[in-house]
């Protein structure tokens, strides 16, 4: 799916001008958004950031607010793949609020972020916000020298079946497209749904009991094991967006607890930074670095809020998700107000009386 997604923006300019044009912070915050909400993976996003960076075609304050951007949209995947269960209340319950786990924490540490870094880029001089500033100094100290993209074993053990179906779809129309690309996207969408369903069932029963004395013996024995869990399993695989729905499915089956998952869910938005990092050491500008460190530290900052503060996203989590799990039209509700109603009301109102 990721790989269809992708090739629709490789064949327009659409994505670099969604997130790299306008002066409005909202625009590019809710750019990046709607980015990584389509494409489904906030590593494509910062690396896409990164890389404009480093080209000259993205100013440092600009990347700064796609990469808070970024971290909001990586938690629709979770939020969709959550819907796979939405026949079963139970397991609709719990992985619904697993699913807010990732994305209520994410939204409301912009909330509280993203003020600071707009009133304080109006205060200092050069335009920057103080993560930006921050950021720019600590790029200034340290000295980084390019490295080696490294492979994402996500994508080797999955090449084979995209090629495989690249190449049958290609033949129908004749050579890439658009429309092979959207093709791609909805078979893997498909599989993804396919995919849920097993993997729901297969955690039932005899697999579950096992895996239970697995996690909460090994991987989720406590809130320090699980965060780390959740930092490495990210890192390995390059993908927030992966190892954050894979916790939803298992959170709805009852193999992992729903507050033992959140500090699984902080572990993956400090994992995700590092493809940002390798983005950068590629591309060793101090501007590329400097967008990659503001990410690193806005991710810190993040778990430093709410793991103190864990309980109030985990009672949002549940409540909503209980309120979802009896009429399941606040599932879409969500998605409509946080993705659709509040950001066009929010671009409405700066461009009109701000930006005017």
């Amino acid at each position: 799916m990721g790989s269809g997604l992708k090739g629709v923006g490789e064949q327009s300019d659409w994505l670099k001008t969604i997130i790299a044009q306008g002066d409005n912070p909202l625009f590019t915050l809710f750019g990046a958004v709607l980015i990584t909400a389509i494409v489904q993976s906030s590593s494509f996003t910062t690396s896409l950031i990164i890389t404009l960076v480093a080209a000259g075609q993205m100013p440092i304050e600009t990347a700064v607010f796609a990469v808070m951007g970024a971290n909001i949209g990586t938690s629709v995947t979770g939020l969709i793949v959550s819907l796979g269960t939405i026949r079963i209340r139970r397991q609709f319950r719990r992985a619904y609020a697993a699913a807010l786990l990732h994305a209520v924490p994410n939204i409301l540490t912009v909330v509280i972020l993203f003020p600071v870094e707009w009133i304080t880029s109006v205060i200092f001089k050069n335009g920057q916000g103080l993560l930006a500033n921050i950021s720019e100094g600590i790029a200034g100290i340290l000295g980084f020298d390019e490295v080696n993209k490294l492979a994402n074993p996500i994508k080797v053990i999955t090449n084979p079946v995209v090629v495989f179906l690249q190449s049958i779809i290609d033949g129908f129309g004749g050579g890439p497209s658009i429309v092979g690309s959207v093709s791609l996207s909805i078979i893997g969408l498909l599989l993804l749904f396919f995919g849920l369903i097993f993997l729901v069932k297969n955690l039932k029963g005899a697999v579950l009991s096992r895996l239970e004395g697995l996690f909460s013996t090994i991987f989720f024995r406590n809130d320090f094991v699980a965060w780390l869990s959740g930092i490495f399993s990210t890192i390995s695989v390059q993908s927030s967006s992966v190892t954050t729905s894979l916790m939803v499915p298992i959170v709805g089956a009852g193999a992992v607890k729903v507050k033992r998952a959140f500090p699984f869910m902080l572990g993956a938005n400090i994992g995700t930074t590092a493809t940002g990092l390798i983005a950068a050491l590629a591309n060793p500008t101090t501007a590329a670095v400097t967008v990659a460190i503001a990410h690193v530290l806005f991710n810190c900052g993040h778990n430093l809020i709410w793991y103190p503060l864990r309980n109030i996203p985990i009672r949002i989590a549940m409540s909503y998700s209980s309120l979802a799990s009896r009429s399941k039209k606040w599932a879409f509700i969500f998605f409509a107000v946080f993705f659709i109603v509040l950001p066009a009301i929010g671009l409405a109102i700066t461009e009109m009386f701000i930006y005017d």
